[in-house]
């Protein structure tokens, strides 16, 4: 269904902010734009994950340089959550979910996305945060984020940043930086999965594009010099939350 100009415009307005808030804290957004679009109901389910995913490089690709640039980055870290994550989100892209079965797993996401941003750990950036990831733990755990992120049209960072915080395996700064590149290069690896099982559909709207990365350099710059945006990100949770309540109704109780 096309879109009108007064919708597109509210639409646009909304990634930005998503975008601000989301790339402030080294995520891409994208089960917020999901959520989004869910509420607006003008997209398909292959729309939503293709659109999410593309808009996911804009952002996060902001965040980590920014973050990057800052001194927050780590290699060491992330390798062994990406390299089991790479594939199994090409595998998640490439299969081709009914939309029943997207709509259940994104209500699901949109929930625990929710959780993650309204009870976020409030730890000060001067504790420290020396434990090193075990790779019997790491891959695992990276390649289900990435089967799932890959799946749903996500970037996996809404699961990664809260495992690497309540392990205690880097501290909030790092983690936005290091879970920025695993959700670029998770994004971008769901990208191709989807193009190669035939069920990328970006929907090409330039104004979402531009809101967006706009909101994303905005956010990165903001939350890579020590922005605290607790209130903002809980507040977010909330409209997550009425989204997963939403999406779930339809599946559950269809009019």
């Amino acid at each position: 269904m096309p879109l009108d100009v007064s919708t597109l415009v509210l639409i646009s307005t909304c990634f930005f902010l998503v975008a601000v808030l989301y790339s402030s804290v080294g995520l891409g957004g994208a089960s917020a734009y999901l959520a989004v679009m869910a509420l607006f109901g003008f997209f398909s389910h292959e729309q939503m994950a293709s659109t999410a995913l593309v808009l996911n490089l804009l952002v996060a690709g902001a965040a980590w340089r920014a973050f990057w640039r800052a001194g927050h980055f780590s290699r060491q870290l992330l390798w062994p959550f990406l390299v089991a994550s790479l594939p199994a989100a090409f595998i998640g892209g490439w299969m081709r979910v009914p939309p029943r079965a997207y709509s259940l797993l994104l209500a699901v996401v949109l929930l625990f996305a929710a959780w993650r941003l309204i009870f976020s750990s409030s730890r000060r950036a001067g504790e420290e945060f020396e434990k090193t990831p075990r790779l019997a733990a790491a891959l695992p755990a990276g390649a289900g984020i990435g089967l799932l992120s890959g799946m749903v049209g996500i970037g996996g960072g809404i699961f990664l940043s809260p495992l690497l915080l309540l392990l205690r395996w880097a501290g909030p700064k790092r983690t936005a930086a290091v879970s920025a590149a695993f959700i670029w290069i998770n994004s971008l690896a769901g990208i191709t999965g989807r193009l190669a099982g035939g069920h990328f559909a970006w929907a090409g709207l330039e104004l979402l594009i531009a809101s967006t990365f706009a909101g994303g350099l905005l956010g990165s710059y903001l939350g890579a010099r020590r922005l605290s945006g607790i209130f903002l990100r809980r507040l977010l949770g909330v409209v997550l939350f009425v989204a997963a309540v939403r999406l779930a109704q339809t599946i559950f109780f269809p009019s």
